[in-house]
This record gives structure tokens, sequence and C-alpha cells, in this order.
């Protein structure tokens, strides 16, 4: 799991940092000190200081089970999201879907070959995965995936799937190179794409794309439905235009914030 680097500039102890926050998962969110050590393939020492600081920082607490993340590390996600203010922009449109659907609504973008959840309305559901935002799916056998794989040229979709996805999720069904291609090619055709318990057994899900100024699409929006209370014909006939005009309307708000000029304080 250790990070190495090539350039010159880089710096082996932030990135010695960052292994060790990533050695939490949600199951195993407390490590002992022989865990982080064998989990980031550094030395019990080198561990044991990363930890420290790690708590002296405020993103670490240690009990007597051993160590564990804090909430704070929320912040390193959320000033990503902040920062393109998707969460903002997006909130009242996925709230009114949800009003309209009484289904979950999330947004969701690439992060290599998989997805991770920025924004999301849920209603009360029991269903086979728990999700928030922060959350990582592999791409190919998501709704929101398939639509923001469909949007990359053949270099990009190859380059993107080369790379391990980082989610520890195993999907109910991963579709083959062949099949892959051909759903991305109809994703493409008519705007949209649905999976039907892909993921995990019971889920079924409809996304559209979230698009920038240029048209390039940034994000996916998706309605996730329990498979035994909703049927793929009221998910395609009820859902999708909603949630089609709902992309397109979050996607008009992001092409109006593109077209304010940016203003460089001077020094």
């Amino acid at each position: 799991m250790v990070t190495r680097g090539t350039g010159p500039d880089f710096i082996e102890s932030v990135a010695r940092g960052f292994d060790v926050v990533k050695a939490f998962t949600p199951q195993c969110p407390t490590l002992t000190l022989s865990e982080v050590a064998a989990r980031t393939e550094l030395s019990r020492p080198t561990a044991r200081r990363m930890l420290l600081t790690l708590i002296e920082l405020g993103y670490v607490r240690e009990s007597q089970t051993g160590f564990s993340l804090t909430p704070r590390v929320l912040d390193l996600g959320l000033t990503y999201i902040q920062a393109h203010g998707l969460w903002d922009l997006a909130r009242p449109h996925l709230e009114s879907l949800v009003t309209q659907t009484h289904q979950s609504s999330s947004i969701a973008q690439l992060d290599g070959s998989d997805i991770v959840y920025v924004a999301r309305v849920a209603v009360p559901k029991i269903i086979s995965l728990a999700v928030s935002i922060g959350t990582r799916f592999p791409a190919t056998s998501t709704s929101l995936g398939r639509i923001m794989l469909a949007d990359l040229s053949p270099a990009e979709l190859e380059a993107t799937l080369s790379q391990p996805s980082r989610s520890g999720i195993e999907p109910r069904y991963v579709p083959g190179e062949d099949e892959l291609q051909a759903i991305l090619s109809q994703t493409r055709a008519r705007g949209w794409v649905l999976t039907d318990e892909h993921l995990a057994g019971g889920i079924r899900s409809i996304a559209a794309p979230i698009r920038d100024g240029s048209g390039a699409v940034i994000a996916a929006a998706n309605v996730t439905v329990h498979a035994a209370e909703v049927s793929v014909e009221a998910l395609t006939d009820d859902f999708l235009p909603l949630l089609i005009r709902t992309a397109g309307d979050i996607s008009a708000d992001v092409a109006r914030i593109d077209q304010i000029p940016r203003v460089i304080a001077p020094r």
C-alpha cells in the first residue's frame, strides 16, 4: 500500500501520512499499531510517529483498543466538494427530486476506476449497501459510473479502467469488456443508463449526466430503488423523466456558474 514517488519534488513523509489515513476502512475502523504498520508497509517506529502526528493534528484518536480516525478527516473531502460548489448547487434539485419520487438520489464523480459520492439526499430504506458522501464503488457496475465512463475517449477509458478499484466492494456483476463497450455505446446514444442488481442484490438504479458549460460530463445523478418495491418499468417510465429534468437543471446551474468571471485579487 505504501506510496512511492518518482519526481524530484516528491515528499515521501507526506505520502506516508496519507497512507496511514487510508489504512482505515469501514470494515476496519480501529487498528492497532502493528496493523497500521502492516497495511502501510511501514516500520512500527515510523508508523507510530505518523499516528502521533495525526493525533496532534486532530485526524486520529487513540483508545484502549487501538487507533481510529476522527470526524475531522471529513474536512479533507468536504473542502473539495465545497470548493467545486456542486453540493450547494445540487441540494435543492435533489431534494425536489426526492420529494417527487420518495426514493434516494445521489451525485457522484469519477476517481480512477471508482465513483465517489459527493452529494446525497436519502430516504429511509433497508438496502444491502450503506451509502454516504465519500463512499466508493467500482464504476463499471454502477449506473453513475457508466454514465461518466461513456463520456471518456477510448484512451481515457482504457487509462481509467487500468487503475485498480479502491472501494473494497465486490460487485454482484461485472460486465466483460465487450459487454461494457456495448453498454457505454448505448448510454451515449440515449443519454441515460439503468443497472438492475449489478452492484448488489435488491438495488436498481437509473442515472443521467451532469454537464458543465462546455457540455463535458463532470458528474452523474441517480435515483436508487429497492428492486422488490419498484419495477424496471416504473423506474424508466415514472422516475427517468424527473431525473433527466433534474440533471438538466443542475447542469444549467453549473453552466451559469462557469460563465461568472473569476476575479483574482491583486497581491
